[in-house]
């Protein structure tokens, strides 16, 4: 992929909002022109991030070896019960995949929410790492840029980078891209997901693997439609596994997404951690904030 395209699909960043990250990992332009992997790096007490595998078949070998039309309905049920958790709002994650992670916490109690995301690498055309911050009615983000064609950023002298720029509310209502929605608090859609199981069994002790039909799981954050039309009849058919804490609670889902179109074969990863124990997130220090110029929002059209 030429230098120009590969710039152009990280400065026209898609589903950049917290329960669209997982969207990100989706998009053709940025599986197709990172090589490695990326990492998350969890925070003191939440479950650290795997890199993803762009090699499906060394993957979980439990779910490539279920057989066709088995639906275990206890394990099913399982699955759907350890998601309930997650819409309480309370609870730390990591998102990875090809070339972006991602770790917060959501904190409804307090209508807050962190997280630091990372899309790309050093060695890459471009990279970007956000800290994003949530605190109803504000949000903030701080934005930096690295990789060879970072300079060449439309608009990076105002970008204020090293700031968090406090956002307009009136700007980003309604934009999936630089909104939180606390209605919908999930990073990935876990719940949907495990909604379009259509085989699974368990594996060991609160594991599972399966798989799940991808078309039916538009409400979840992490599935990007034009990967899905590029899938076509295999997005029926999209191997996962899955891990439950002792509470029956979900600890890990990794969806085993094929190549497509453009974009290589990688495993998708979300952990959940310290449900109920999450804690609000602080608001940046105000010598630190600076107001967002019209150049940021271009930026996350």
């Amino acid at each position: 992929m030429g230098r120009t395209t590969h710039l152009e699909s990280y400065v026209n960043v898609r589903r950049f909002s917290a329960t669209a990250f997982a969207a990100a990992l989706l998009i053709p332009g940025l599986a197709a022109c990172n090589s490695s992997t990326g990492t998350g790096e969890a925070g003191a007490s939440a479950s650290p991030a795997v890199s993803g595998s762009a090699d499906t078949a060394s993957a979980s070998p439990g779910a490539a070896s279920a057989s066709p039309g088995a639906v275990d309905g206890d394990a099913k049920q399982a699955l759907l019960d350890s998601t309930k958790e997650i819409s309480n709002g309370n609870f730390r994650f990591t998102l990875s995949g090809v070339g972006s992670s991602a770790e917060g916490q959501v904190h409804e109690p307090s209508q807050s929410a962190q997280m630091k995301i990372t899309i790309g690498q050093a060695s890459s055309d471009l990279m970007m790492t956000l800290d994003v911050i949530h605190a109803k009615p504000d949000s903030w983000v701080k934005l930096d840029l690295g990789g060879t064609s970072a300079s060449s950023v439309p608009g990076r002298q105002k970008l204020n980078l090293g700031k968090y720029q406090h956002l307009d509310q009136s700007r980003i209502q309604g934009n999936r891209n630089l909104g939180f929605d606390f209605d919908k608090v999930d990073p990935a859609g876990s719940e949907a997901l495990t909604q379009a199981i259509t085989e699974v069994r368990e594996t060991g002790d609160k594991s599972y693997a399966g798989t799940l039909d991808l078309s039916k799981a538009a409400e979840a954050s992490s599935v990007d439609p034009s990967i899905v039309t590029a899938l076509g009849q295999q997005a029926q058919s999209v191997p996962f596994t899955a891990k439950l804490d002792e509470q029956g609670r979900l600890s890990e889902l990794v969806v085993q997404v094929p190549a497509a179109g453009k974009s290589a074969a990688q495993d998708i990863k979300v952990t959940y951690s310290d449900y109920g124990n999450a804690t609000a997130a602080q608001k940046p220090p105000a010598d630190q904030v600076v107001e967002a110029p019209a150049e940021f929002y271009n930026l996350f059209k």
